[in-house]
C-alpha cells in the first residue's frame, strides 16, 4: 500500500505504509465494530513501541472518576537525587483510539532524553464519552499530580503539558482551563505535536494533504470530530474543543512540532501566529518529509528521533531554567520568534 506522497521522508514512508498495510490486512473486507477497531489499532502499533530506553521506575495508578477508573502511568528515567520536572502527556488517536500503551515508547523517549518524569493519561474515549469528559479527567489527573508529586520525587512547580494530534488539542485546552481558573501556577511549557485545533480545514489542505492514502485523511478527521462532539455545526464549536478559536493570552511557552506532509500542518502554523499575536512565546518547528504520527516511527526514522531530541532539549531549557547544576539548553536559544517558522 502506497501513501501516494513522493515528498515523504523514506523512513517515515516505510512506517506509514507498514501501518496502513497491516491495518487493512487485519480489518479485512468486512466492517468492524469500535472495540475490534481499537484492538486492531493497538496490535498494529505494538511492534513500533517495542524497545527504547529503560526506566528506573514505571508505576501505574488508578484514579476514581465520575465515568470510572482513570489509568495513569508514571515514568522516572532515574532515581531522582532532587525533585524532577514532569511532562503530563496525552496520546493521540482521534479521541476514540489508542492509549498509554500505544504511546509507551514515545513517553519513555521523552523521559530519557529530557531527564524528566513523564505522566501518561489514559483518558476516556469517544464516542462513549464525549467532550468535555476527557478534559475533565485530565484536570483530575493534573490535580492528582500536583498533590502527589513530592511522594514521587517530582517538582509540582515545574510541569509541562503535552500531547500529539488530539492530545495536543487537549493539552492546549487544559492550559486554557487552568489559566481561566487561576490555577496555572507551575505550568512551565506546552509541547504540541501536530495538533488538530479546529474542525474547519481549508479545502486546499483537505485535497492536497488529506486525500485517500494519507496517514490522516480529511474524512477520518471529520469522523473524529463527530465522535468527540456528536452532531455539530463546525462553525459553532466551543473554544475548549477548538482552541484555535480561544483567547490565547497568558499561556506557558509553547513548542509546536509540525509535520509538513500532514493535513493538520496549517493548523500548527496558524496557532503559532495567534500565540505570537496574543503576546505569547511560541516556537514552531516544521519537519519536511514528515507525515502525521511520524514520531511513532522513532525505531526506524532518524527524522523522528531528531524531532524527539530537539523537543527534549527545548523541554530541558524550559523546565530546568535557572537550575545551574543541570546544564540544560538556554531557553533564549530555542528559536522562539516568528522567524522560527519555516
Amino acid at each position: 500500500m502506497s501513501t501516494g506522497d513522493d515528498r515523504l521522508d523514506p523512513d517515515v514512508r516505510r512506517f506509514t505504509e507498514a501501518v496502513m498495510r497491516e491495518s487493512a490486512r487485519l480489518r479485512g473486507a468486512g466492517a468492524r465494530d469500535l472495540a475490534e477497531a481499537r484492538a486492531i489499532a493497538e496490535r498494529v502499533r505494538a511492534p513500533w513501541r517495542a524497545g527504547g530506553p529503560a526506566m528506573a521506575v514505571t508505576r501505574e495508578v488508578e484514579l476514581a472518576c465520575a465515568v470510572g477508573a482513570l489509568r495513569l502511568r508514571l515514568y522516572l528515567p532515574a532515581a531522582p537525587a532532587r525533585p524532577l520536572p514532569v511532562l503530563l502527556y496525552l496520546h493521540g488517536g482521534g479521541w476514540c483510539m489508542f492509549s498509554i500503551d500505544t504511546h509507551d515508547r514515545l513517553m519513555r523517549e521523552y523521559a530519557a532524553a529530557a531527564g524528566i518524569a513523564v505522566l501518561g493519561v489514559d483518558y476516556a474515549l469517544a464516542p462513549e464519552h464525549r467532550f468535555p469528559v476527557a478534559l475533565e479527567q485530565i484536570g483530575e489527573a493534573l490535580a492528582w499530580l500536583r498533590a502527589s508529586a513530592p511522594a514521587f520525587g517530582i517538582d509540582p512547580l515545574r510541569i509541562a503539558l503535552g500531547g500529539d494530534s488530539v492530545g495536543a488539542n487537549m493539552a492546549l485546552a487544559t492550559a486554557l482551563r487552568q489559566r481561566d481558573a487561576g490555577t496555572s501556577a507551575g505550568l512551565r511549557a506546552l509541547l504540541l505535536n501536530y495538533g488538530g485545533y479546529d474542525p474547519v480545514m481549508p479545502a486546499g489542505d483537505r485535497a492536497l494533504l488529506g486525500a485517500e492514502g494519507a496517514m490522516l485523511t480529511a474524512a477520518e478527521m471529520d469522523g473524529y470530530w463527530h465522535d468527540y462532539l456528536g452532531p455539530h455545526d463546525p462553525a459553532r464549536v466551543p473554544a475548549l474543543a477548538a482552541p484555535l478559536r480561544a483567547a490565547l493570552h497568558g499561556l506557558p511557552p509553547a513548542l509546536l512540532v509540525a509535520a509538513e506532509r500532514d493535513l493538520l500542518y496549517g493548523q500548527s502554523v496558524e496557532l503559532a501566529r495567534r500565540l505570537w499575536a496574543a503576546g505569547g512565546t511560541a516556537a514552531l518547528r516544521a519537519y519536511a518529509g514528515a507525515a502525521h504520527s511520524f514520531l511513532e516511527a522513532m525505531s526506524v526514522a532518524p527524522l523522528a528521533r531528531r524531532a524527539i531530541a530537539e523537543s527534549a532539549d527545548w523541554l530541558r531549557g524550559r523546565l530546568f531554567a535557572g537550575d545551574e547544576e543541570d546544564g540544560g539548553s538556554d531557553p533564549a536559544q530555542a528559536g522562539e520568534s516568528p522567524e522560527d517558522a519555516r
